[in-house]
């Protein structure tokens, strides 16, 4: 069984017991978050795909850690003007345990 979910824009594809790095959520470490933004099902009654999402299905996960992903580099250079810039960016991330898939 497995499931398609949407979070932060942009879409997982989930399996109870999966560990999968999301975007940034507001929980703390522990708490049980649900999803409701089921785009596909994939279960007993076969595939089941939304119309965008599949009505009454859930997915439920326990946040495991609260890190930052890998630090990206931006250089800009503007050749014989003596301009360069340099910006970084770390994107905060949301460690989830995917526990349960509800179709319902």
């Amino acid at each position: 069984m497995y499931a398609v979910i949407e979070t932060g824009g942009k879409q997982y594809r989930v399996a109870p017991g999966d560990v999968v790095q999301i975007e940034r959520l507001d929980h703390p470490v522990g708490a049980v978050v649900e999803f409701d933004r089921v785009l596909a099902v994939e279960g007993d009654q076969g595939l089941v795909i939304g119309t965008p999402v599949v009505a009454r299905a859930r997915v439920a996960a326990e946040v495991v850690a609260q890190t930052r992903g890998p630090k990206v580099i931006a250089f800009k250079k503007k050749r014989r003007k003596n301009h360069r810039k340099t910006r970084g960016h770390r994107q905060e991330i949301t460690t989830i345990k995917i526990t349960q898939i509800a179709a319902a």
